[in-house]
């Protein structure tokens, strides 16, 4: 037969049996598969059986037959997967296995009962380890702890070392509250006196028990200053408008004229009573750094309030604002509650409506500018389909109006946010430049700020100068890209350091070294953020770990992962084991 012939001739013909003969072709039968599987081939070709061997047993080391063998083939050598090590002819230390679990552990922010789960060590004991028989063998979930709380005090070191070298660094303090708890978290920012660039490092994320008030805030504040060798050096620190936080640092902060002045007229009545008993009941005054306000937060609360206030001062407008927002509303909560709603928006819009969060005005513009980005036409078809009454071209026209003056507030906001690009001396060029940008498309504007501090700051860093202090108001931009794009520069003529500053064409920030006196004022005046973003980072890392599963973990154990986690000096110094 055509097919003895040429089946027999293959050098893999001994991994098949043929079962049956056709007009066209034959059935065979695979030896390599488990169970009955049989195979069709042509009479006069193998390509079929070669296609089967390369897709189903390609791990498989194939023997070719003899020439004239025709004994029973050789069982076929498959390759197994050998778990025995990690790598073959290969092991590491027990301390080198417990580094890259607390690597896992750290950088995955799983909680400490990972450890002790049954499928977590059936893989381990499948690593082997040196000096001991095959099989890593992790400890339990309590000398584990006692491992990363070593490597949390390594890092500690590290971080008191740098800090310890530094003369000017800021922090941000907030609050969080989740799962019935509630945790202090405070963050470090500071300049490299070498590099000129911004550094930062997570110092606390403590569980704080009992009633958030102002005392027990500068308590905890203090404490925390102090653990690390801060006080002194804190230029400022940043919290938001809570009223414990003023309090705080109202009460507890080194005295400062400018307050005793603006306080002189003002009549304050004290309960004698409560001075009397504070005395009493403790002797020891806390002492807190310079505090600083939210710049992003206030902007936030100006968005929120002020802006409503002056939307709804008048019966027309405020009746476009509250349909429009109602309508919009209706929308958001339809798309986000309705998976069938959510699927007919595709129909009309390749991007998803946007929900609001009620605590962030900036969610708030996003949201309404993604519903302004879809034509009205469609907008309305949308509507109906979900039984919401449509929008009116005068409201249509009212959200795209409110986005279009309210935009360079939403990008303010997203400079004032930042860390790594960020200074003290950005707030005040970035609110004349808000303000530029606001008079140039509507008569509303807030009061700007006009500190020295300010003032000095935005001028002590290369990228600003001098060239933001006199506004063209007429001469807006339209690049709204670039929101300093209206600046104009303006160069000055002397002998002196600070006429040489101003002088040079350059805007990075290196540039300071060519001026000793005035780097050393710009990392004292620099070093602040304008905003607390940086520690709702730090929470929103938190809420990532803090899970319903995770709530009873030790909160000492929840704070070193986070913090592990955060800090990158100590995920190199965990992790190096990894490579």
């Amino acid at each position: 037969m055509i097919f003895d012939v040429t089946l027999l001739r293959w050098k893999y013909s001994h991994y098949f049996e043929i079962v049956e003969e056709k007009e066209k072709g034959i059935i065979v039968k695979c030896k390599l598969c488990v169970g009955e599987k049989l195979l069709s081939t042509a009479k006069n070709t193998t390509s079929n059986l070669k296609k089967h061997l390369h897709a189903k047993h390609s791990t498989t080391e194939l023997e070719e037959r003899a020439p004239n063998d025709t004994s029973t083939p050789p069982q076929a050598k498959q390759q197994k997967l050998d778990f025995s090590s990690s790598s073959p002819g290969k092991t590491i230390s027990s301390t080198e296995l417990n580094k890259l679990v607390a690597a896992f552990i750290v950088e995955e922010m799983q909680p400490l009962s990972t450890v002790e789960a049954p499928t977590f060590r059936n893989i381990i004991s499948k690593i082997s380890v040196t000096g001991k028989r095959p099989g890593g063998v992790l400890p339990d979930r309590k000398t584990f702890a006692s491992f990363l709380d070593n490597a949390y005090m390594e890092m500690e070191t590290e971080l008191k070392k740098t800090f310890a070298d530094l003369e000017y660094v800021s922090t941000t303090a907030d609050l969080w509250t989740a799962q019935n708890k509630s945790f202090l978290g405070i963050t470090v920012h500071w300049i490299d006196p070498a590099t000129l660039h911004r550094k930062k490092a997570a110092i606390a994320c403590r569980r704080f028990r009992g009633r958030h008030t102002y005392d027990t805030i500068a308590a905890e504040l203090e404490q925390i200053h102090s653990s690390y060798a801060l006080c002194g050096k804190i230029t400022a620190t940043v919290t938001d408008n809570g009223s414990n936080f003023v309090k705080a640092f109202r009460m507890f902060q080194a005295d400062d004229d400018n307050e005793t002045k603006n306080d002189e007229d003002e009549v304050i009545f004290t309960d004698l009573h409560a001075v009397l008993r504070d005395d009493i009941e403790s002797s020891e005054r806390y002492v807190l750094p310079p505090h600083h306000r939210c710049a992003s937060h206030t902007l936030n609360l100006i968005c929120s309030n002020d802006i409503v206030k002056f939307l709804t001062a008048k019966a027309d407008c405020k009746a476009v604002y509250r349909r429009a927002t109602g309508k919009c509303s209706a929308l958001w909560s339809k798309v986000s509650r309705s998976t069938v709603a959510s699927e007919s928006l595709e129909e009309f819009s390749k991007r998803k409506l946007l929900v609001p969060s009620t605590t962030r005005w900036n969610s708030f513009y996003d949201a309404l500018s993604r519903v302004a980005d879809m034509p009205l036409v469609d907008l309305n078809q949308f509507c109906t389909r979900l039984d919401i009454r449509c929008i009116t071209e005068r409201e249509y026209q009212f959200i795209k109006e409110y986005c279009k003056v309210l935009k360079p507030v939403c990008m303010a906001l997203d400079i004032l946010q930042g860390e790594d690009q960020c200074f003290y001396g950005t707030l005040q060029p970035t609110l004349e430049i808000l303000m530029t940008k606001i008079l140039s498309s509507s008569g509303w504007c807030p009061k700007v700020m006009q500190e020295p501090e300010l003032i000095a700051a935005a001028i002590l860093l290369p990228k600003f100068k001098n060239i933001w202090t006199e506004r063209q108001v007429g001469q807006h931009s339209s690049d709204e890209d670039d929101f300093f794009s209206s600046m104009k520069s303006r160069r000055s003529q002397g002998t002196g350091e600070l006429d040489g500053y101003f002088a040079c064409v350059s805007i990075k920030m290196y540039l300071l070294n060519l001026f000793p006196h005035i780097k050393n004022l710009s990392l004292k005046l620099n070093t602040g953020l304008p905003a607390s973003a940086a520690c709702e980072r730090l929470f929103s890392s938190a809420g990532l770990l803090f899970t319903k599963k995770q709530a009873r973990m030790n909160s000492a154990n929840f704070e070193n992962i986070l913090l592990l986690k955060l800090n990158k000096v100590n995920r190199v110094r965990i992790g190096k084991q990894i490579n």
